[in-house]
This record gives C-alpha cells, sequence and structure tokens, in this order.
C-alpha cells in the first residue's frame, strides 16, 4: 500500500476516534496486523509490482475516499 493510503487511513481513525484495535475488531485481525498494515511492515498489504506498472502506466494513482453512503461505524 502507499504511504499516502497509510496516512489516510490512520487520519480516518483519528478523525473518528477509533484505535487500531477497534479497526482491527472490525475487519476480524489481530491489532498486529493492523499496525503492520498501517506501519508498511512485512506483509503489510504492499502493491503488487504489476499493479504499480499498470498505475504507471495508465498515470493513474491509488487514493482513499469515503464512502458516500457510509454512516461511519465499523
Amino acid at each position: 500500500m502507499t504511504d499516502e493510503v497509510r496516512a489516510a487511513v490512520n487520519a480516518y481513525l483519528q478523525e473518528r476516534g477509533m484505535s487500531r484495535a477497534d479497526l482491527a475488531r472490525a475487519v476480524e485481525r489481530t491489532p498486529q496486523e493492523i499496525t503492520r498494515a498501517l506501519n508498511g511492515g512485512k506483509n503489510g498489504g504492499s502493491v503488487s509490482p504489476l499493479w504499480i506498472a499498470i498505475f504507471q502506466a495508465l498515470q493513474l494513482e491509488l487514493t482513499v475516499q469515503e464512502q458516500q453512503d457510509s454512516d461511519h461505524t465499523p
């Protein structure tokens, strides 16, 4: 995952008053897995080289956007 996406998720958590443990419960993962993903650690949700090449070839970037019908509950 990109640093921008990680930063957006971290900002969203803070804005909503959610902890990484709250997010872990919501997605049925461990807090350690969430921390690795958000810190960019090993198996932290990296974007594959193929997708990076596709994005670059098409001049696209991966972003995060709040869902239009979201009620903000995990």
